[in-house]
């Protein structure tokens, strides 16, 4: 999906569709629960796989009809393992796309720490039992709602300059965070927490769409293996980070912050280094 956007848009007007497709994709943990908690009341776990194979046949169909090739054909290369490998080896040396992709796996592993957590924290932790997945859906809606303004704002202020109000400011909320959860020794009030996760997942909802665009952005040429080497390495970073945040958590909600401040400082770090290279290159 990546490349068929990359090979129709490209800069700010990239980003602003991403943010259009992330918001689209952030409804799906909002509403989800709440279609498979009806479709187990009124029948049994069966219907769930059999809404999978409908949904699946239904978008398959619709993007065979609706879907053109965006690719033109004077821009179409035969595939060679050769060729592939010399693309790689291309890709990884443009400090633009292999910057963003790094800081991107960074931040998202922040988020995947979340995720492995999140049930232990609501639902053991701050005991909401059945009310976990209406708290997860509030926090999955922020995303949601950032991305859709973020396909506003970034036509006017830049992709860069978003990340980097984005990126500080989660910087700051946690930094700021982690002396509130030190007073509380680990397990400040809900509200507290809420507030808290509401305000990083928004800012980390305007980060997503840009930075997939500033990753792509000197990848137009070759949008297909560029977005497979961009998700592929962004997700190995976040995956490893993601264990990690999650393995530490000891009952309290302090490693998780931890984990935001900490990545997002690294964030900032990769996204300087990035930035000062390329504009020496560009000198």
């Amino acid at each position: 999906a990546t490349a068929l956007v990359r090979d129709c848009y490209e800069g700010r007007e990239m980003a602003r569709v991403m943010s259009f497709v992330m918001t689209i994709f952030i409804l799906v943990p909002v509403i989800a629960p709440a279609i498979g908690q009806i479709i187990i009341t009124y029948s049994d776990w069966h219907s769930i796989f059999i809404l999978f194979l409908i949904l699946a046949i239904i978008a398959l169909s619709w993007f065979s009809i609706r879907q053109p090739e965006t690719l033109p054909k004077d821009r179409r290369i035969r595939f060679s393992v050769t060729r592939m490998i010399s693309d790689i080896k291309a890709i990884v040396s443009m400090p633009t796309a292999i910057g963003y992709t790094v800081t991107m796996g960074l931040i998202f592993g922040a988020f995947v720490g979340y995720l492995s957590s999140s049930q232990q924290i609501f639902q053991v932790q701050y005991a909401l039992g059945n009310q976990f997945p209406l708290y997860f859906g509030v926090l999955a809606a922020s995303i949601g709602l950032a991305s859709l303004l973020n396909s506003q704002m970034v036509m006017r202020f830049g992709m860069r300059r978003l990340s980097h109000t984005a990126m500080i400011s989660i910087t700051v909320l946690s930094a700021a965070f982690i002396l509130i959860v030190l007073y509380y020794q680990g397990h400040p009030p809900l509200p507290m927490l809420m507030a808290y996760l509401l305000g990083v997942f928004f800012f980390m909802g305007i980060l997503f769409g840009n930075l997939n665009a500033l990753a792509m952005e000197p990848l137009g040429h070759i949008a297909g293996l560029g977005a497979a080497v961009v998700g592929s390495v962004s997700t190995l970073i976040a995956v490893v980070f993601g264990m990690l945040v999650a393995a530490a958590y000891d009952g309290t909600i302090l490693p998780l912050v931890i984990g935001f401040a900490g990545l997002s400082i690294a964030c900032l770090i990769t996204i300087y280094w990035t930035e000062r290279i390329s504009n020496l290159q560009s000198a």
